[in-house]
């Protein structure tokens, strides 16, 4: 598509350059610009865009899109020069139209909440899959359709990548669309001009509130409830003591779920736990009509129950419904990994105060014999999580084994000196061990486990690398587990 036409009635200005220089690709970093891309300058917290700019026309760019105070003067003639008032949003803009609006051949699901987005998200897809839907998924597990997988940055991605993923989805046949919408993915203008069908809050705690997150907890909430104006109808849990600031001012469609409290979809009290082999799961009722879920705890109700709202707002099947929610799985969410041993190894992302209590409260009504947590914290990241992480693991836990996470640039032996004031804080009495190598924390873990245990390594989840000294391995928790307990077998 040429300049011209792209920038047609958005209030782009072209400052220089041939308008009607061809664009094939948006991008808004320089080392994936190609020949044909538009180079998005997009401001930052240590440095803007524009220092990229010429970095960008090197690798082909056709033209950059700046906002005010730069006017490209450093780069070449034959690189056209965009200017925006916004260049966030006006990335957005351009991106939907040059890949032709594919959010607007799809049903779009937009999940927010600072808990159980992910689990949510694949407990829907399996739903709408059971229904003979082709769907996508968009969040922290990465991309995902029928035949294709692709690992992302951000759980969820730039407009530029959020709007050429949109485009591939629907060439290949994907008639709907679910996305973890993330506080900062709202914030930062990367769902802009997104009309979605149904958006899901699940709840709210404080997170992500720091250096290059949110200020405070009022700009974090304020950042959840802005997904619902373009929603049309929204599934809002009603348990959840925040839930009237998300819902105030939302125009859409409103509709509740819940166990404590009156809602529009209400499972009874009388929630059942299961564990059959090193699999646990939950039973539970709705009007008298009973539910499983494949994964436990009360939590896993509540993302059962918003996925089943949401479901049948988009007319799903009855029988659908049932096989989703019994069969899906997700990785690294309370991802039970095949040991074949007489306790259970669970896989969980579980990386703050918040995340670690409920899963582990949720554990601990299995009643196993012991409940070991193995955990680190990340690198670079607030104290305060780490605090939180071995205050709650020391008082919920029987047995801790605190070890790296991805460390970054940060030496973990500070990291690890934080958790321990943590778990001194939570309870000095619980024992733990450190080890500061992880694969060799989960090995002592397993080593030490007795019939009955269960075993929780929480922190990296789905991830598939580990992060030292701003250099990723390669690192698989699943795989580890079951690569260990097989040779250990034998």
């Amino acid at each position: 598509m040429d300049l011209r036409r792209l920038i047609r009635d958005t209030g782009c200005r072209l400052l220089r350059g041939d308008a009607l220089t061809e664009i094939t690709c948006v991008c808004c970093d320089s080392r994936s610009a190609e020949p044909g891309a538009l180079f998005v300058c997009l401001p930052g917290r240590h440095t803007d865009g524009s220092v990229y700019a010429a970095q960008a026309a090197a690798a082909g760019a056709a033209a950059v899109l700046c906002g005010p105070g730069y006017a490209g003067r450093d780069l070449p003639d034959r690189c056209a020069v965009l200017q925006a008032d916004d260049p966030r949003r006006m990335m957005a803009v351009l991106s939907a139209r040059l890949y032709g609006d594919p959010g607007g051949r799809m049903t779009l699901v937009g999940i927010t909440g600072t808990k159980g987005k992910t689990t949510t998200a694949h407990l829907l897809a399996a739903i709408l899959q059971a229904d003979g839907r082709r769907v996508g998924l968009i969040g922290t597990n990465g991309a995902c359709w029928p035949g294709h997988r692709h690992d992302l940055n951000h759980t969820t991605p730039e407009s530029c990548d959020l709007q050429a993923l949109l485009r591939r989805m629907a060439d290949d046949g994907c008639d709907t669309c679910i996305m973890e919408v993330s506080s900062l993915g709202l914030k930062a203008g990367r769902v802009a001009g997104l009309a979605f069908a149904v958006g899901i809050f699940t709840n709210f705690s404080p997170d992500h509130i720091g250096p290059g997150e949110h200020a405070d907890l009022a700009e974090y909430l304020h950042w959840k409830s802005a997904l619902f104006p373009h929603c049309a109808a929204g599934v809002f849990n009603n348990d959840d003591a925040w839930v009237g600031k998300i819902r105030q001012g939302a125009p859409c469609r409103a509709v509740t779920y819940g166990i404590d409290r009156p809602a529009d979809l209400r499972a009874d009290a009388d929630i059942t736990l299961t564990r059959t082999g090193g699999r646990l799961g939950a039973t539970f009722t709705v009007d008298g009509v009973p539910y499983t879920v494949g994964m436990p705890g009360a939590f896993s109700v509540y993302n059962a129950l918003a996925a089943l709202a949401a479901a049948r707002l988009l007319g799903a099947g009855e029988q659908a419904v049932r096989r989703g929610l019994a069969e899906a799985v997700v990785r690294g969410r309370v991802e039970p990994a095949a040991v074949g041993a007489p306790f259970t190894v669970l896989i969980d992302y579980a990386h703050n105060e918040a995340a670690a209590e409920s899963l582990l409260r949720t554990l601990r009504a299995y009643k196993p014999a012991r409940l070991i947590a193995v955990f680190g914290c990340g690198g670079d990241r607030s104290r305060l999580r780490r605090f939180g992480m071995g205050s709650v693991c020391a008082r919920l836990a029987d047995f801790c084994v605190i070890t790296e996470d991805n460390s970054r640039t940060e030496p973990v032996e500070q990291i690890l000196a934080d958790i321990r004031a943590g778990l001194r804080l939570g309870n000095p009495a619980t024992p733990f061990a450190e080890i500061p190598d992880r694969r060799q924390a989960i090995y002592y873990a397993l080593d030490h486990a007795q019939p009955g245990d269960i075993i929780a390594i929480l922190g990296k989840g789905h991830e598939t690398t580990i992060e030292r000294n701003g250099v990723k391995e390669p690192f698989v928790e699943r795989e580890i587990v079951e690569e260990y307990w097989e040779v250990k077998k034998i």
